[in-house]
Parts: C-alpha cells; sequence; structure tokens
C-alpha cells in the first residue's frame, strides 16, 4: 500500500485543542488536514473500548465509514500510579459524561488526597483507517507526577496539574512548542510519521 499525503484526511475530533496540537505536530506533513466541522459532521462516537488502542480505532472506524476518506482518530488517558491507572481510557469523562475539565481535575485531586504516590503517565494511541480498509496504529508515552494544586494557564484537560518530568514544569506552564516537543500525542503522532514514511 502506497500511502499519497496530497489526499484529504479527517481528523476524527471534536476537540479543537486536539486539532491545533495535531496539525502542530504534524505540520507539512500533509497538505489537507481536515476536521469534522470542516466536514460537517456533527457526531460523537461511542467509545466502548477497554483500551486506548480500541477506542481510536472504534472512532477511526466510524468517520471513515461515514466519509469514506483516510481518517486519523486519537484516544489520550492519564494513567495515575495510586489510582490503579485511573481514570485512563475513562480520562475525559472522569468526572461525568458532559466531559468537563475543571470537574475532571477537582474529581483527581479528591481521589488524591492523603496520598504520597503522584506519580503517573498520559499515554496516547494514534488511529489510521484507510481509504482502502487497511489500519495502522502508534502509541506514544510521557512520564510525570500530578501536583497539589493547578499551575500553568495555557493547555486543556489535565495539563495543569500534570508535572512533566521532562521539562520540569506542567503541560499548562510550557509554551506550546515546549510541550509539542516531548508530550503523549506528539510522540504517538511522530512514530505513526514513521511508519507512514516506510508506506510513501
Amino acid at each position: 500500500m502506497l500511502f499519497d499525503k496530497t489526499k484529504p484526511i479527517v481528523v476524527a475530533t471534536n476537540n479543537p485543542h486536539k486539532l491545533v496540537e495535531i496539525r502542530a505536530i504534524l505540520g507539512d506533513k500533509f497538505e489537507n488536514l481536515t476536521s469534522l466541522k470542516d466536514m460537517g459532521i456533527d457526531v460523537d462516537v461511542e467509545e466502548t473500548g477497554k483500551t486506548l488502542v480500541e477506542n481510536a480505532l472504534i472512532k477511526a472506524r466510524a468517520i471513515n465509514e461515514l466519509t469514506h476518506m483516510t481518517c486519523i482518530a486519537d484516544d489520550t488517558g492519564l494513567m495515575v500510579d495510586a489510582l490503579g491507572g485511573a481514570p485512563g481510557v475513562y480520562s475525559a469523562r472522569y468526572a461525568g459524561e458532559e466531559h468537563d475539565d475543571k470537574k475532571n481535575r477537582m474529581l483527581l485531586l479528591k481521589n488524591l488526597e492523603g496520598k504520597s504516590d503522584r506519580t503517573a503517565h498520559f499515554a496516547t494511541c494514534i488511529a489510521i483507517k484507510f481509504e482502502n480498509g487497511e489500519e495502522m496504529t502508534a502509541e506514544g508515552r510521557v512520564d510525570g507526577s500530578i501536583l497539589f494544586e493547578e499551575r500553568g494557564e495555557r493547555g486543556f484537560g489535565y495539563d495543569s496539574l500534570f508535572f512533566s518530568n521532562e521539562l520540569q514544569k506542567t503541560f499548562a506552564q510550557a509554551s506550546a512548542e515546549e510541550k509539542n516537543a516531548v508530550s503523549h500525542r506528539s510522540r504517538a503522532l511522530k512514530n505513526m510519521l514513521l511508519k507512514l514514511e516506510e508506506l510513501s
């Protein structure tokens, strides 16, 4: 299978922050990255998988079925050691189905009360469903810890609580360039690009 980077690719997300990050990380690698909103698609794919890989593939397959185009989807989870890996695949809806970032962060802090072990990592799985039906996945990870209070104004999700070991600051304190240099999503996308280069 040869991969044609000139053809439009749909990014299967309704999260504008994710879309900005993905476009920034992929840069000029693709000529036409389009969003669900750009396509006039208003759908929230139900994530019923038990792993990040399963959820990413569910989303990529669903949008491919709607558009008949190559689709990129991702699923990301925050895994906190003291909570047995939670919130994990439920990170976006940790405090409820409304996907409220603030409520998710507050619940995480509450559940970590009295716990001295704050180690955690972010993981992302990127899935691609090609026009011809073939599929590919790639993963990325970044290690850190959960702070006792929020720091920083940038980012989204759990960024203001996640202290990156490599950056020595939270993702919300980091610039977009700093975060994209080490983030879980960046590493997954770069691993995906390495696999795609073998196809082109």
